[in-house]
């Protein structure tokens, strides 16, 4: 799934960089609609993320575009592999500032594991 955003200045910190957290929590959900269109009825809920690790800053006015594919699944969870790109709209340019992959356990109404089907 492929998925788009434009870092505004509520999204800066006080050097004029994205907020990491800004981008966890964007990565985090994209996943999660990723997982939960790919399998639908599926109630999932986040239960760890890989390396954390920013590869550069990014500035207000970049557009992030998101890519999020499946790469594991088991009997009740499922990861999803997300890599982050920067473009340049002036240029052109795009460039990899984030990836990572992210797991989610399938839940029932009770909050018990459940297997994927």
């Amino acid at each position: 799934m492929e998925s788009y955003t434009v870092v505004r200045p509520e999204h800066l910190n006080q050097y004029g960089h994205l907020f990491g957290g800004c981008l966890l929590k964007w990565v985090d959900e994209i996943a999660w609609i990723a997982a939960s269109r790919d399998h639908p009825g599926c109630r999932f809920v986040t239960i760890g993320m890989d390396r954390v690790e920013f590869h550069r800053g990014v500035h207000q006015g970049a557009v992030l575009r998101f890519d999020a594919s499946e790469s594991c699944r088991g009997q009740t969870s499922v990861t999803y592999v997300v890599r982050v790109f920067a473009d340049d709209l002036e240029t052109g340019a795009e460039e990899s500032i984030f990836s990572t992959r992210i797991t989610f356990v399938r839940l029932d109404a009770t909050g018990r594991k459940q297997q994927i089907t």
